[in-house]
């Protein structure tokens, strides 16, 4: 996040996240709650998609992270929603099969998307996964989200471990539908332990970075007990 605003609790009281929402869910609020330093696209964005995404972090009961983000790639906002703020949750997942409008349709992270959603015999269906980002975003709340030039950023949910040679197939065929659409995509892993690059995991590192609610940290294997893993 490129801002940040503190919490609204003793750092001591942050000691948990609510398990029923994950990393990269959005979240429609009933309100935007506003704290000292908000900047001043956040009110006009959440009036135009009152939307928040779950973001890595530690809070106290009641509360949740939650990130905005405006209409420049530039403007991200880290910023705190209370439970009762919450209205419903979509996880990446149920935006699989979602079709943006169809005068959206020909940008290339949604003709990529499009690509992985026909794909009956593919690397991806073994798994649980969804768009994230700007695609996900725009699939979410029918604001205009995507341009051109934006990537297609995935989550895949890994709970059990994959292995390096099925990451590097993974992360092959990823780049192929990549190249055809002349965009990145972008592969994160949901590892019992948190989010993984799947580009750094199919890389066969010593560690690998993982994003973490605590902070990030390097670990040996991501889907191990914690203990003794960094």
């Amino acid at each position: 996040m490129q801002v940040c605003a503190a919490p609204p609790f003793a750092a001591d009281h942050a000691l948990s996240c609510d398990t029923r929402w994950q990393p990269h869910d959005l979240l429609r609020l009933r309100c935007l709650r506003q704290f000292e330093g908000e900047p001043a696209w956040a009110r006009a964005s959440f009036e135009r998609a009152p939307y928040a995404v779950v973001r890595r972090a530690l809070a106290a009961d009641g509360f949740m992270a939650i990130g905005l983000r405006g209409v420049e790639r530039s403007q991200r906002y880290g910023t705190w929603a209370h439970r009762d703020d919450i209205e419903t949750a979509v996880p990446p997942e149920a935006l699989v099969l979602r079709n943006p409008l169809a005068e959206r349709e020909a940008l290339p992270a949604f003709t990529a998307l499009a690509t992985l959603q026909s794909d009956t015999a593919g690397a991806l269906v073994e798994f649980v996964w969804g768009p994230t980002g700007s695609t996900g975003f725009e699939l979410a709340t029918r604001a205009p989200t995507v341009t051109r030039a934006s990537d297609l950023d995935l989550l895949i949910r890994t709970p059990e471990k994959l292995s390096h040679a099925s990451a590097v197939q993974l992360l092959d065929y990823l780049q192929t539908i990549a190249q055809r659409a002349g965009i990145r995509v972008d592969a994160q892993l949901e590892t019992p332990a948190g989010g993984v690059a799947l580009a750094e995991w199919a890389a066969d590192k010593a560690r690998v970075m993982v994003r973490h609610a605590r902070g990030p940290q390097l670990m040996v294997d991501p889907w191990a007990p914690l203990h003794g893993n960094t």
